[in-house]
């Protein structure tokens, strides 16, 4: 197999493909006009495809020439509300956006599996394409889970691998790194009960809104005194409210953070002493408080020998200069971190910024004028088929 040069060859296609689902970019679970163009991406190749019952979710089986383990590749398909301002010439122009890249995502993966469809009689096993949806904070993976995607082939993969493209990379460098990769997000849900009244007679009152403007400082001064520096954490406070009317003390006020962690002890930890620590502020204010610590995606782990593996074969596929090993874990989340907590993988990163985008210039990901070369989609195809190949020949 010569995948690369295989690969370029189907360059153009998956360029239009990728072009196609960018200027139609849809959001959350149920992507249906993203599922039709998959499915229409790959009829006619020897897959076995199931769609979701919940969600719109696209499961593609590859069954080999001949026996063999099973192994798992995925790409999410869903985009984010918000209005592109790329003025590119495929950009998107119903508020929605594929600000993450998704795009090149379920188009490398359609590369990838046209490539091994190229080469089933050659494969000693099977390989199951994940086309998720509702990657973007709504856990599309839990529900291909719990719909049976690890069954898919009817034997459980022993290896599982995503690529996903950022804009803060050259373009074609493949990074990752063994154990932590990304970090897990929670959401801190803080709700003060107090007792409202009129505002020129605070003392006749149990005043909410001090109770969050003073756990504000005290979340951040938590994390510089009761967590581990090397376990870092962040915490984040982006919403706040309080009150309607200017002269009113209001019964309640809400503060909402998002938490990043990097190891399971410690969201065990801040999951017990967050609520804690609102409950003694608001207590000596005189308040109550509702406070949880919601999980929303695990921390992204990945597999050792897995990572290894994948560091080697894409280095042996692209060469050294195209493979970096991450110093640190990301502190963004992924729902892959689910897959990962059952099937040994690796979540690999691959620089698309374009040519014409200085390195300290570009836009982040989720950024409403960040643009990805599409140049490497024939990158990210082969390097997916690789790692697929690497276990079943």
């Amino acid at each position: 197999m010569d995948l690369v040069r295989e690969s370029g060859g189907l360059a153009a296609g998956l360029v239009e493909l990728r072009r196609e689902l960018h200027r139609d970019p849809e959001v959350g679970l149920v992507l249906p006009r993203t599922q039709s163009k998959v499915l229409d991406a790959v009829a006619g190749l020897p897959l076995e495809i199931s769609t979701g019952r919940e969600v719109t979710s696209v499961v593609g089986v590859l069954r080999g020439g001949r026996p063999g383990p099973t192994v798992l590749l995925r790409g999410d398909m869903d985009a984010l509300p918000v209005v592109e301002e790329t003025g590119l010439a495929f950009a998107a122009e119903n508020g929605n956006m594929h600000a993450c890249g998704h795009d090149l995502h379920t188009a490398g993966l359609v590369g990838a599996a046209q490539l091994l469809s190229a080469h089933r009689e050659e494969l000693q096993g099977n390989v199951v394409f994940m086309f998720q949806p509702g990657e973007e904070g709504l856990g599309g993976a839990g529900y291909m889970l719990r719909e049976g995607l690890l069954q898919a082939s009817g034997d459980k993969p022993i290896a599982a691998y995503a690529v996903h493209v950022w804009s803060l990379a050259a373009k074609g460098l493949f990074q990752t790194r063994p154990g932590t990769m990304m970090a897990g997000s929670n959401q801190l849900h803080i709700t003060v009960h107090g007792r409202g009244g009129h505002g020129s007679t605070p003392h006749t009152t149990a005043d909410p809104v001090p109770v969050v403007a003073e756990l504000v400082s005290a979340l951040q001064t938590y994390v510089t005194r009761r967590v581990n520096v090397f376990d870092p954490v962040v915490i984040t406070v982006t919403q706040l409210s309080a009150g309607v009317a200017i002269n009113v003390i209001p019964n309640s006020a809400k503060l909402g953070a998002t938490v990043r962690t990097l190891s399971n002890e410690t969201f065990t930890q801040l999951s017990q002493e967050l609520p804690a620590l609102a409950e003694s502020i608001a207590k000596a204010h005189g308040c109550t408080v509702d406070a949880a610590l919601n999980l929303q995606y695990p921390v992204t782990i990945n597999d050792a020998d897995r990572t290894q593996h994948a560091i080697s074969e894409l280095t042996t596929l692209f060469g050294p200069e195209h493979v970096e090993p991450i110093a640190n874990p990301l502190m963004g989340a992924e729902d892959f971190s689910m897959v990962l907590q059952e099937v040994p993988g690796t979540f690999i990163m691959l620089g698309a910024r374009p040519d014409d985008v200085p390195a300290g210039e570009a836009p982040s990901n989720h950024s409403s004028i960040v643009r990805f070369d599409d140049e490497v989609l024939p990158l990210q195809a082969a390097a997916l088929a690789q790692l697929a190949v690497s276990h079943l020949t």
